[in-house]
């Protein structure tokens, strides 16, 4: 099978730098498991955008603030400069956001923004509407249940990648692959992200090689219930606190002034650390209070947290919700060009929550993740076009490493619990240097293909995050 482009993942990066190719290149998406099984399609929170020129220096000021200093100042400028753009292009494919009743679009304010600038749409079903509207707009064709177990390079090329499909190993070959597969969400005992997000290429690209960067930045969202049964946990989008939800006590203390001045406005690895920190010390059960909202208003602006929390037993928004944090956001990852580019591999590229284009520094500023995607999605699609074809090697040895080995699931939660427990908000070098000794003690054993990848994704984590020794955004060390 030979392809122009192979995209793997349907997310909002993958299905907008698919709509941005033409129909004349052969194109084919990948996709792990169904085409929704992604994180845009649980996306709560909106599309950030500069309102107008006049917002760009502020929505550029917002981020790089949120970013604590690393943030690439350049892509910080392409990201809010381009926002416009993506944005009045889907509207003009169609796309519908949350308007008032004279059409004009309702901007809303979150944590650490200086202004109301966040688009939603169906209330607090931003990605999900989004990602439907993408894949009503992709003109190419999907392969469903497919997963990559390798890329194909040969001197400093990537030439396609081998996935398992229907339990049969096959290759798919390509003049360029974009790489939007999401982050690592599965790595992770308590998460946000879809189920089929384990960091799976990132493992491959240790393998390969392929420079990760900036692999210790992991946020986490403040506001989760973790209550529920599913390894997904359910979201409590940042949207709430900017509309005046309240983290409380139980005796309904709102002590997230004692952290910060912003409170609720803080930035999300305040947040987060405020909570985790006041229930180790007062060993105070954490809620989310609705009190404050009408309920008319809440149950319109929030349809689907509202059902979703009914169906919990709770009774929005008078009941408050007990919250924890829980693993979010991949911020590093793959190193990129700030055209998606894999650096000295010219057919490779790497966009959305997969991709470190340094945007987002040591903390992802509220709802930049979805206009991410977007910006360097279409950047990416078109360095593609205008990029020259690869010269690749007439075939490339199948695998034959056996993806799953008898144990494989026992060590995977083992995995789990060791990156929540060792590896999440607040860290130590002790804890972290016992994160990295099970991690290694496992690689070296006898493991299935899928869960080396994992292990060895883990262990970039760690590693990157032993060798950063100062505390920064959300790479904290006590």
């Amino acid at each position: 099978m030979q392809y122009d482009v192979v995209i793997v993942g349907a997310g909002v990066a993958g299905l907008y730098a698919a709509i941005n190719l033409p129909t004349s290149k052969k194109v084919l998406i990948i996709n792990k498991v169904h085409p929704w099984e992604c994180n845009t399609f649980y996306a709560q929170g909106g599309v950030t955008t500069a309102v107008d020129a006049e917002d760009i220096p502020l929505h550029i000021a917002d981020t790089l603030a949120a970013g604590a200093g690393l943030c690439n100042e350049e892509a910080v400028r392409v990201l809010s400069e381009g926002s416009i753009g993506v944005i009045e292009d889907l509207i003009r494919r169609g796309f519908a956001f949350d308007c008032a009743a004279d059409g004009r679009l309702l901007y809303t304010k979150e944590a650490a923004h200086s202004r109301s600038r966040i688009l939603h749409a169906g209330g607090d079903a931003t990605g999900r509407y989004l990602h439907c509207f993408l894949l009503e707009q992709n003109p190419h064709p999907m392969l469903a249940n497919a997963t990559v177990v390798d890329l194909l390079i040969a001197d400093n090329e990537c030439c396609g990648v081998e996935v398992v499909h229907g339990g049969v190993r096959k290759q798919i070959r390509a003049k360029h692959v974009i790489i939007a597969s999401g982050g690592v969400g599965s790595l992770y005992e308590f998460h946000t992200n879809a189920y089929s997000i384990s960091g799976d290429i990132q493992g491959i690209c240790v393998e390969k090689g392929i420079p990760l960067e900036m692999m210790e930045m992991m946020q986490f969202h403040p506001t989760v219930y973790v209550g529920n049964n599913s390894v997904q946990k359910q979201l409590l989008t940042e949207a709430l606190r900017g509309e005046g939800a309240k983290v409380v006590d139980e005796e309904g203390y709102a002590f997230l002034k004692e952290y910060d001045p912003e409170a609720e406005l803080a930035p999300r690895d305040i947040v987060s650390r405020a909570i985790f920190d006041y229930a180790q010390r007062t060993k105070k059960q954490v809620y989310l209070s609705f009190e404050d909202f009408d309920p008319d208003y809440f149950h319109a602006r929030f349809p689907n947290i509202s059902l979703k929390l009914k169906a919990l037993g709770f009774k929005v928004p008078q009941d408050r919700v007990p919250i924890s944090p829980a693993f979010h956001y991949a911020i590093g990852g793959i190193k990129t060009s700030l055209d998606g580019q894999v650096a000295g591999m010219p057919s490779l590229f790497a966009v959305g929550e997969v991709a470190s284009t340094g945007v987002h520094g040591a903390n992802r500023l509220a709802s930049n993740s979805l206009l991410e995607g977007l910006v360097f999605a279409k950047r990416a699609a078109q360095a593609v076009l205008a990029s020259k074809d690869t010269h690749c090697p007439q075939s490339f040895p199948l695998g034959t490493e056996p993806l799953v080995l008898e144990g494989d699931k026992a060590k995977k939660d083992a995995l789990r619990r060791i990156m929540w427990e060792k590896v999440s908000i607040v860290r130590t070098p002790q804890g972290l240097k016992e994160a990295q000794a099970r991690i290694g003690e496992m690689l070296g054993g006898d493991v299935g293909r899928l869960l080396k990848l994992r292990l060895l994704t883990a262990q970039a984590i760690v590693n990157a995050a032993l060798a950063r020794t100062t505390s920064v955004g959300v790479h904290f060390i006590n």
